[in-house]
């Protein structure tokens, strides 16, 4: 009784492992929970004696998770056709820089959102680039680049060879590298901190300063919330954007905070997260702004007093 009790321990003790990947290969919260959700499904359906067949239900659990998050990939593109306007990924916070935390107790499980390792694998640019794989070079990679899974255990998961593989990796990590290289935290926040200055005294000249002239910005309000469908293009045009939005939002709070990791923005009324912005910086200069404002794209951003 007591091994299996063990066992049982091991297999939920999977979840927080499983949740990374899932996000990483997903970009969504939510359908990183749905598919572990499912995986342990798959695995609580298999008879004892089965299940006793297995000799290690992480791995079991790893490839099955990763199989279901590359069906959800392959049907993600027409998905993404019915998606109203530009489709991001889903921002994590860091529930540590908040007064009242939303995160697990002693007598709770953990919000998917809060057991999500804050690294270079999730900040926005990385995820963004990401989604410019095929579904299988996006599972070769992060299995192995970012959780060193071995390229004979990845066969398994994508039905092809440990070769080809290795190949999906190599290309996926080839997008990568075309990126370019990340800016210190530091640098980083003192550039998201001239933005705020910025917008919050509505100075389009400060923020012409500030951002990239072909600095690129992305909003995703996924036909929920008013929001432009394309990206506006150009520094200039984006500060006049910016203040724009400030005009028509009295009573809205910037906030300096971690977005997946990195130093980004809150923007907040009356106490409701409303907008998250990450950001992508270069030679001091904002070069691309990612503005989340689907409302179910930022429930992990819910403050509980």
């Amino acid at each position: 009784m007591g091994t299996g009790g063990t066992r049982t321990d091991e297999i939920a003790g999977e979840r927080r492992q499983l949740i990374n990947v899932a996000y990483r290969l997903l970009g969504s919260v939510t359908e990183a929970e749905d598919a572990v959700q499912d995986a342990y499904a798959r695995w609580y359906g298999l008879s004892r004696s089965r299940q006793e067949e297995i000799l290690s239900p992480g791995a079991w659990l790893t490839t099955v998770t990763s199989r279901i998050c590359l069906d959800l990939l392959g049907s993600a593109r027409a998905r993404r056709e019915r998606y109203v306007g530009a489709w991001l990924p889903e921002p994590l916070p860091d529930r540590t820089e908040w007064d009242h935390a939303g995160g697990a107790d002693a007598t709770g499980p953990a919000d998917p959102a809060d057991q999500i390792v804050l690294d270079e694998s999730v900040t926005m640019a990385f995820l963004v680039v990401l989604e410019s794989m095929t579904p299988a070079e996006r599972v070769a990679f992060v299995l192995h680049d970012v959780f060193r899974y071995p390229f004979a255990e990845i066969a398994g998961v994508l039905g092809r060879t440990p070769a080809a593989c290795k190949q999906l990796a190599a290309s996926a990590r080839r997008r990568v590298s075309a990126a370019r290289a990340p800016v210190p935290a530091t640098g980083r926040a003192d550039v998201v901190r001239h933005v705020k200055e910025a917008w919050e005294t509505k100075d389009i000249a400060a923020l012409v300063g500030v951002l990239d002239p072909a600095a690129v910005m992305t909003a995703d309000g996924g036909g929920m919330v008013g929001t432009v469908l394309r990206p506006v293009e150009g520094g200039a045009r984006i500060a006049q954007y910016m203040v724009a939005i400030a005009d028509k939002a009295p009573g809205l709070e910037l906030l300096e905070r971690s977005v997946n990791g990195v130093p980004g923005l809150v923007a907040q009324r009356a106490g409701v997260v409303m907008t998250v912005a990450a950001f992508d910086v270069s030679e001091g200069r904002v070069t691309r702004i990612w503005a989340i404002r689907n409302p179910e794209k930022l429930r992990p951003w819910a403050r509980e007093d």
